[in-house]
């Protein structure tokens, strides 16, 4: 039997190293389905309940494996929901590609059904490679390139196969004029700045007396040479949300996230710094880093795009956070420093964690949010992924949850898109198989795509070595983050029409699945019920019945702003009182002295 373009298209990504392709069925790649049923499922498809969904897995896939991920879609309609997850992807700088089908190339352009302009579709968010396939001989070098762009410039990209196309003979391009032959190897490398350039950043390093250390995804290879660094500077170190899992939470020196859903000690060593390193961060918010002419500044990047944006660095060095670093660190001058700066931050550091832990001892009605999450930290597995999705819930897991070493973590940054943790959280169980996968879920987010794809994580759990993947549901019945910006930032009262949610019963659903389900409704009840579901022989839900009323609190917020969003509050919100108590008692929390 002769091999066809999809054949050979499940061939080739085989010898890419591929195993697995996220994705929804169409007649736009029915040519596709037909050689996975030829191949024997191999690479194994795997179907989402939703073309996003499929996006989100294979984003999920792709940062917590550092390799490819994979998502196939069909035309039109197929395609079009394709794109929040894979702007996710190119927002987050995460290889992922896009096999999308097409009508015939008999009927493109005459407004067939479900035909698409799919390179005006993925112009954007495919910008670094899109391409169309339509003769056999094209498919080689358009299916690698676009794999090695992927890989080359952390971005999704796309290749578009129409219908008849899949199911031509597959024939190899030749020697001859106008053929383009590929090859399948992609050696690694490694990006170094100049010597001239690291001899200028040394200089700034060393000049400082309070040195700030900002660690992004980017330094996430770098670890140890990170923690060298910041020893010999003295320096703290702080975290952009997707670097949580770069350094450990553990280290007193370590700040945490920085932000509006940051702490108090992060803002406070970007405050009162006089040097800023930022290592393979692309942190946008600039009120949160060093007021302008206060600080100097040198940043680390491996993409020279993205370099002297966010601040008026000095000194922009374009290449591999460890490799650079490795390069930096004996010019540094450690033994000349004091303790003062160095001693200061570990105390700030030790006092908000003070702080949060009697802010999650708060009462409220009927359970305290911060609470939830501080009840999950010390039961993480020491080789857990975690996930969260957008929403409060994103505070809760920036500042309550303890990274350690071997943990992985991560949620959509740059995007911030709702929706991602539970098809993260899958995407993470077919990466690694043999590890536990926590999502960290609002009841937003739930409703809109988590409860569809628990039937994904029922459907594939016997694949998985370690079946354990819990989802966590803060259920407030509120679109809590938006509700709260609304009194912060435009000064309303919650608008209910567009913020309350209906009241849906997760754990139940979960169960109608043959999943564990647990519902959690009083706050002596809430390490039982993460125990439970961490110790299921399966995917599990446990729902918490939470405030909304607990106000996620940014860490520079004054009492001048709290008076401003109490009065915002009393103009016409429902429970205004609650309200304006929860977020009372959450902030004096920072000036009560340092003990029980």
């Amino acid at each position: 039997m002769s091999t066809q373009v999809s054949d050979h298209i499940l061939q080739r990504l085989r010898e890419w190293g591929v195993e697995e392709v996220f994705g929804y069925p169409g007649d736009g790649i029915n040519g596709l389905l037909a050689a996975w049923g030829r191949a024997e499922n191999r690479p194994r498809f795997v179907q989402a309940r939703h073309e996003e969904m499929a996006a989100f897995q294979a984003t999920g896939y792709a940062k917590f494996s550092g390799r490819l991920g994979v998502c196939a879609a069909t035309s039109g309609p197929g395609a079009i929901h394709l794109l929040n997850g894979l702007y996710d992807a190119k927002l987050d700088h995460v290889p992922v590609l896009a096999i999308v089908g097409q009508t015939h190339r008999t009927a493109m352009g005459g407004s067939y059904q479900q035909e698409v302009d799919l390179h005006t579709l993925f112009k954007d968010v495919a910008s670094d490679f899109v391409e169309t396939v339509t003769v056999p001989e094209q498919l080689p070098n358009v299916l690698d390139r676009a794999i090695r762009t992927a890989y080359a410039r952390r971005c999704p990209t796309a290749v578009i196969v129409p219908g008849d196309v899949q199911e031509l003979d597959y024939s190899a391009p030749t020697h001859e004029f106008k053929m383009v032959p590929s090859s399948l190897d992609r050696s690694g490398w490694t990006a170094i700045p100049s010597e001239d350039s690291l001899e200028r950043a040394a200089e700034v390093l060393n000049s400082g007396g309070k040195v700030a250390i900002l660690v992004g995804q980017g330094a996430a290879g770098a670890r140890e040479e990170v923690e060298q660094l910041a020893g010999l500077l003295g320096a703290g170190v702080a975290k952009a949300l997707l670097g949580k899992d770069v350094l450990s939470d553990e280290l007193p020196y370590v700040t945490g996230s920085i932000g509006l859903l940051g702490t108090r000690p992060s803002y406070e060593l970007m405050r009162d710094c006089d040097t800023l390193l930022t290592i393979g961060s692309s942190f946008p918010y600039t009120q949160f880093l060093p007021e302008f002419g206060k600080a100097r500044g040198v940043q680390i990047d491996i993409d020279p795009h993205m370099v002297g944006m966010r601040y008026p660095y000095e000194v922009n060095l374009v290449g591999d956070a460890r490799a650079t670093l490795r390069r930096l660190i004996p010019m540094i001058r450690g033994e000349e420093r004091g303790r003062e700066w160095f001693d200061t931050v570990c105390d700030n550091v030790r006092r908000w964690h003070e702080v949060m832990e009697r802010r999650a001892a708060l009462s409220a009605d009927p359970i305290n949010p911060e609470h939830v999450a501080r009840a999950l930290d010390p039961l993480l597995p020491a080789d857990a992924i975690v996930t969260s999705d957008s929403g409060s819930v994103a505070n809760w897991y920036a500042r309550h949850l303890t990274l350690r070493p071997g943990m992985r973590a991560s949620l959509s940054g740059t995007l911030a898109t709702m929706g991602c943790g539970v098809p993260y959280a899958i995407g993470a169980k077919f990466a690694h198989p043999d590890r536990p996968a926590i999502a960290l879920v609002g009841d937003g987010a739930m409703q809109m795509n988590g409860l569809a794809e628990l039937i994904t994580a029922a459907k594939y759990r016997d694949l998985w070595e370690d079946p354990r993947l819990v989802v966590g549901v803060w259920n407030n019945h509120d679109l809590n983050q938006v509700t709260w910006e609304m009194r912060a930032m435009e000064g309303a009262p919650s608008f209910l029409p567009s913020q309350e949610l209906p009241d849906v019963r997760y754990a139940a659903f979960a169960r109608s699945l043959g999943l564990t389900g647990v519902r959690v409704e009083k706050p002596e009840d809430v390490e039982a019920g993460w125990r439970t579901a961490l110790e299921a022989d399966g995917p599990a839900v446990v729902e918490f019945l939470t405030d909304p009323a607990v106000p996620p609190i940014p860490p520079h917020a004054t009492w001048e702003q709290m008076e401003a969003t109490a009065e915002s509050i009393a103009k016409g919100d429902t429970d205004r009182g609650s309200m304006i108590r929860q977020g009372f008692k959450a902030k004096v929390q920072e000036f009560l002295p340092g003990r029980k």
